[in-house]
């Protein structure tokens, strides 16, 4: 896991591997599965006292992100060391799991909670033999991952600007971890903003959650805008023309959504919460439920 005090990257540049990312834990857990994760870790489970003793409190709270990520009770081995990342973890097939945790935490201890998250998730990535290719990309997924299935808002409260000094765990930007949460808490009914201690995270949640409700204004989709909708008829209008044939989405205005047709014309698009592609006729409004995580969409296709 990065770390540091360098510049920290903002904005959405990872937005698509992230999507991906939501998209493959729906595919490999499949939507029954990813809704018994209905409840984040709570603070109090992660909460870590001064006077608490420095392994003992590690390994509880190590205990706790266990628990919260559905993996079997083990013997939790955590060290501190200097290294340049934040964590490391040892991926074997058990029983035991061995972390390393960066030895600056040591003094820093209101961020072991969110160090721990992200290497406890690798375990379990590990164990369900979900990856990315590239190194990038599988730090991305487990960013991802530990934010949807509830022990992500740690690495985000764990972001902080303060003068010279800046941190910021993970390799999401703020605000790609901001909507990653905000997903979660669409599809869970759950508000994490209360659990923020640190102003930037919250801010950067509120931003993510903006994107993210941007996804819910894409046409075909009922809650798309004006511009948008007067764009997405004139796509249609020409997907209709004769000899038409099969409109790549990557010419409907960034949107996202693809004809195919012309006869009869249907029209696909990525849900807004798993991402996975929906077909659907072209006959005006109608209710459309994803096949992946089940979420009913209103449609004026």
């Amino acid at each position: 896991m990065t770390s540091g005090s360098s510049e920290i990257e903002h904005g959405f540049p990872h937005l698509h591997t992230v999507r991906a990312a939501v998209h493959a834990l729906f595919t490999r857990l499949s939507h029954d599965t990813v809704s018994t994760f209905d409840t984040s870790v709570l603070p109090v489970d992660v909460a870590f006292d001064e006077t608490e003793d420095l392994h003992l409190g590690a390994q509880r709270v190590a205990r706790a992100l266990v628990r919260q990520l559905h993996l079997p009770d083990a013997r939790m081995v955590i060290t501190f060391r200097e290294m340049e990342h934040a964590a490391n973890v040892e991926l074997t097939a058990g029983p035991a799991y061995f972390i390393e945790l960066n030895d600056r935490f040591a003094t820093h201890r209101t961020d072991i909670g969110a160090a721990l998250a992200h290497e406890v998730m690798h375990i379990c990535l590990h164990r369900l033999d979900l990856s990315f290719p590239g190194t990038r990309d599988n730090e991305i997924l487990t960013d991802t991952a530990t934010t949807y299935l509830g022990a992500g808002w740690l690495l985000l409260d764990a972001y902080r600007e303060h003068g010279p000094f800046s941190q910021k765990l993970g390799y999401l930007t703020p605000e790609e971890f901001g909507y990653v949460l905000a997903l979660r808490a669409r599809f869970f009914g759950e508000d994490p903003a209360p659990w923020f201690t640190s102003p930037q995270a919250y801010e950067a949640y509120t931003a993510g959650a903006e994107r993210a409700a941007r996804d819910r204004r894409r046409p075909p989709l009922a809650g798309a805008g004006w511009a948008a909708r007067l764009r997405y008829a004139k796509d249609r209008r020409a997907a209709r023309e004769p000899g038409r044939t099969a409109r790549p989405a990557a010419a409907a205005g960034g949107d996202g959504y693809a004809f195919e047709g012309p006869s009869p014309l249907r029209v696909t698009f990525p849900c807004p919460a798993c991402h996975q592609r929906i077909r659907v006729p072209v006959r005006g409004r109608l209710q459309a439920r994803c096949g992946l995580c089940k979420t009913l969409l209103d449609c004026d296709t």
